[in-house]
């Protein structure tokens, strides 16, 4: 084989390989985000200069979620791999064994330790920070730290892109603050313990009915001092979420005369609902459930 051939070959394999862990200046950058609050804030933040992909189908609940194939391929192949560790086994040995580039959220959000009891089934910290659109904020402020790190390009659009995210996160603040001001009760009562970050930051008392995880069946003892709280706190709604069995909470909503009514955790939300689109909603049935002003 001729020098000339060669030297054509060498440079045909370099614009095909090209340098890992750099993006293409075509296709932008591709980011994998495990669950669906990471990929609500990928989205936004990356705008058009981006491309994300969801490792969690729409509907599924996230801390179930089992990787195919294709989708370990996609961990993979992204220069960026958004994920909460200890949340979702299937993405975090994912990660280990393709030596991905991925940001954990935990390293810029401050979890909240779980009970004792509860490390076992669901590891030492409570996910669900997203919950409170302040923590969310922080999240996306470093989000658009950590794209702007790996595309400099288009970094400014990244900055200005988590600016009004963050804007509209302490909008969606602001309007929780004020809408759960003055209520006549401050008790929720849920199907499982999701809510302690939004309840810790607007003051209000969760009541559980199972713990973090939303899989865990409720003793009998459990049963009847969740139907005790009820009846001593005045209670007139009973929380339910949409990817899980209600019949639990509807038992106990039927026993103690509450109505039933959905506060969803947005582990996972359906076109053409979002984030923020679901917190307004949410925000909406606490206002009805504690008779605010």
């Amino acid at each position: 084989m001729s020098k000339s051939a060669l030297f054509l070959g060498a440079a045909g394999l370099l614009l095909v390989t090209g340098c890992a862990g750099e993006p293409s200046p075509d296709q932008g950058v591709t980011i994998a985000a495990s669950f669906y609050p990471l990929q609500y804030v990928a989205e936004q933040v990356a705008g058009d200069d981006a491309t994300v992909i969801g490792l969690a189908p729409p509907g599924v609940e996230p801390h179930d979620l089992e990787l195919s194939p294709k989708a370990v391929r996609q961990v993979a192949d992204a220069d960026l791999v958004l994920y909460l560790s200890e949340l979702q086994p299937a993405v975090d040995d994912a990660i280990d064994s393709t030596n991905a580039n991925a940001f954990d959220a935990a390293s810029v959000v401050t979890l909240r330790p779980t009970e004792p009891n509860e490390q076992e089934e669901h590891g030492a910290y409570d996910p669900h920070f997203w919950l409170d659109p302040t923590l969310l904020a922080t999240y996306a402020t470093a989000v658009g730290e950590e794209l702007s790190s790996l595309d400099p390009a288009h970094a400014d659009t990244y900055t200005a892109n988590a600016a009004a995210l963050v804007d509209t996160l302490d909008g969606l603040d602001n309007e929780f603050s004020a809408g759960l001001a003055q209520c006549q009760r401050m008790d929720i009562v849920t199907s499982h313990e999701a809510f302690a970050y939004l309840a810790a930051r607007y003051g209000l008392t969760q009541i559980g009915i199972a713990g973090i995880d939303p899989e865990a069946e409720p003793s009998p003892a459990r049963l009847l001092e969740i139907r005790n709280v009820v009846e001593e706190t005045g209670t007139t709604t009973i929380f339910t979420e949409s990817l899980i069995n209600t019949a639990v909470a509807d038992s106990i909503a039927h026993d103690t005369g509450a109505a039933t009514a959905v506060l969803d955790p947005i582990e996972s939300v359906v076109d053409p609902d979002d984030y923020a689109t679901v917190m307004t909603r949410n925000l909406e049935n606490l206002r009805t459930a504690l008779d605010c002003a």
